[in-house]
């Protein structure tokens, strides 16, 4: 099969405005490449040189820019075309922040070609105490006294979650912690379902798992099926649980002891009064995907709608925050 691999070049204050207007367009779920956290990383006393290709031993040049995939058909074509208008309609405005260049440019690649290039930086992290994300193209085998290791392997498909990206690696240090036999689980934006698979991992009750991308389905199972996960612990659907009326009584007319939402902050604000409705008396609401410059507006909202902030988790320029409602 083929894929349209889009990147769109932006800056740091333009990520949230541009990732939001994706999303509203049908995009489903994004990539965010940034030169300056991969120096970050190699200049970071915590580096692993083992899971760095030499290539990126030599980042010269500055990028930022948001990456996504689209089925190379009518479909995908139609979605580019209303992407590229989106786009163009957005350098008109004067948001007063920094957008980039904006430019948009893509090409087809073919599933070996993903594969590939997923193989030639993807190797395995070790996140907190116990969790490791490994692709299942490597081995991994755990330290010396150490057999307690939560190993989750996992194939991305052209879904964006494999524990690479700082918001997801925030989420994935808090579950570790909270997660107990009688959780139930709502993973919101769960792309290739690391979060909801991981938690099952760690002994969760149940996962419900839910994405806008169409594919999420087919991945998210693969990806069950890898770590031998039963799928009568977990659901998922693909859909917007924002316009979506069916889904949102099929989803929100339960009650979930963690209610996750790994997005973006306008997403995330969007969706606290069906989160409110669903969240347990004494569950966690863990947001993530938050930019560390729109920290303060979910913290508001969060409060707005009745919720106390727990804590707050950054990583690099990124932001989790769990809250509970008062």
């Amino acid at each position: 099969m083929e894929w349209l691999e889009v990147r769109i070049h932006t800056h740091s204050e333009g990520v949230e405005a541009l990732t939001a207007l994706l999303m509203e367009l049908g995009a489903g779920a994004v990539q965010i490449e940034d030169s300056a956290d991969m120096k970050a990383f190699l200049a970071s006393d915590e580096r692993n040189w083992d899971y760095v290709d030499d290539e990126l031993l030599n980042i010269t040049e500055e990028f930022l820019y948001i990456q996504l995939y689209l089925t190379h058909d009518a479909d995908g074509h139609a979605l580019l075309n209303r992407i590229k208008y989106g786009v163009c309609e957005l350098a008109k405005l004067d948001l007063g922040i920094n957008m980039g260049s904006l430019k948009l440019e893509y090409k087809i690649r073919s599933d070996e070609e993903w594969v590939d290039e997923w193989k030639k930086y993807y190797k395995p992290l070790e996140i907190g105490r116990r969790i490791v994300i490994k692709p299942e193209w490597e081995e991994y085998n755990p330290p010396a006294g150490e057999n307690d290791k939560v190993v989750f392997a996992i194939n991305p498909g052209h879904l964006f979650g494999t524990g690479l990206h700082q918001s997801t690696q925030l989420c994935l240090e808090q579950l570790e912690n909270i997660v107990k036999h009688e959780t139930t689980l709502l993973d919101i934006g769960c792309g290739s379902g690391i979060l909801s698979l991981v938690s099952l991992m760690l002994g969760a009750k149940s996962a419900f798992a839910l994405d806008l991308e169409p594919g999420c389905v087919k991945v998210v199972r693969e990806n069950a099926a890898l770590n031998n996960i039963s799928m009568d612990k977990l659901k998922i659907r693909a859909g917007n649980a924002l316009i979506d009326k069916e889904l949102v009584d099929e989803i929100f007319e339960s009650k979930y002891s963690i209610i996750l939402a790994n997005i973006v902050a306008d997403v995330i604000i969007a969706l606290l009064p069906l989160v409110k409705r669903s969240l347990s008396d004494d569950g966690l609401f863990i947001c993530s995907g938050i930019i560390i410059e729109r920290q303060t507006n979910v913290c508001e909202a969060l409060q707005n709608h009745g919720f106390n902030v727990e804590n707050i988790s950054v990583k690099d320029n990124w932001v989790s925050i769990a809250a509970r409602i008062i």
